[in-house]
């Protein structure tokens, strides 16, 4: 199925643009997870099970995963088999921020589509579009572009200004215009930045937008909804993570998170309507 198809149809079933992010630092797991064989996957799969019905995206970072050595890839695999088996359905975007020259990059493609076989991937546009061409090619699957991104340096090159434009701005216009060839890239503009999301939606009533900085980053969520809403009264992927799936640390911390990402829905579709 095409990465469009599959995100509009998975926001219609769920009625949802949440996107929970697996950020899950082994250090942050619940206590009684982490003795079990494989503590990250307990956790992910319990947070999974909570929150499956509330969710458009699951979005794991592939740095938490990473730094526990191979078991950590292991219990990554496991989590996106997970999905695929039990909510093939609901959206899994590896957060991994690649990007390099085309040969390196059909490695990266080669983990993240056919090992992990995660439906998008966030990228950096810094090498160009020839550079990326392994992403863009694949036409079923999401190249996520980062634009306007949600960290307060972000503006140190991404605001830079290039003749009457910004960066932010350039890279969003040569996507939308020239990378989108396949209809399968999207871009990341964070939260934190309601104005510049704004101004990038004016560009594209269809492309669809990856949105981090909600909670623990402090980014407005109404703001945010008022600014990045299309015409269909969709067109984002809203990502938290730590204030979902570590808003509770205890041996109860899958029905915080639920509670978490209901809230989160329901506050979202006010906005909807």
């Amino acid at each position: 199925m095409h990465i469009i198809d599959k995100i509009k149809n998975i926001i219609q079933k769920n009625n949802s643009l949440v996107c929970v992010g697996l950020d899950s630092e082994f250090s942050k797991i619940p206590a009684h997870l982490q003795n079990e064989q494989y503590p990250q996957f307990s956790f992910n799969k319990a947070i999974i099970e909570a929150t499956h019905d509330l969710v458009c995206a699951y979005k794991p970072n592939t740095a938490f995963y990473e730094a526990q050595g191979e078991k950590g890839i292991l219990e990554l695999k496991m989590t996106c088999d997970y999905l695929n088996v039990n909510y093939p359905e609901i959206l899994i975007i590896l957060d991994a921020k690649r990007a390099d020259i085309g040969n390196t990059n059909n490695g990266y493609v080669k983990f993240a589509f056919d090992y992990l076989q995660t439906d998008a991937i966030t990228l950096h546009p810094y090498l160009g579009q020839e550079a990326l061409k392994p992403f863009l090619d694949n036409s079923e699957k999401g190249a996520i572009i980062l634009c306007r991104t949600s960290n307060s340096g972000s503006g140190e090159f991404q605001n830079l200004q290039v003749g009457d434009k910004k960066i932010f701005e350039i890279v969003a216009e040569k996507v939308i215009n020239e990378w989108n060839k396949n209809n399968n890239c999207l871009l990341v503009l964070g939260a934190t930045y309601p104005e510049e999301l704004k101004s990038i939606r004016t560009l594209s009533d269809n492309m669809f937008f990856l949105v981090p900085g909600i909670g623990a980053q402090g980014g407005d969520l109404e703001k945010t909804l008022e600014a990045g809403l299309n015409s269909q009264k969709s067109g984002l992927i809203i990502n938290s993570s730590r204030g979902i799936i570590f808003a509770d640390n205890s041996e109860d911390f899958a029905p915080k998170a639920r509670e978490e990402a209901l809230k989160m829905k329901v506050e979202i579709n006010k906005y909807r309507t």
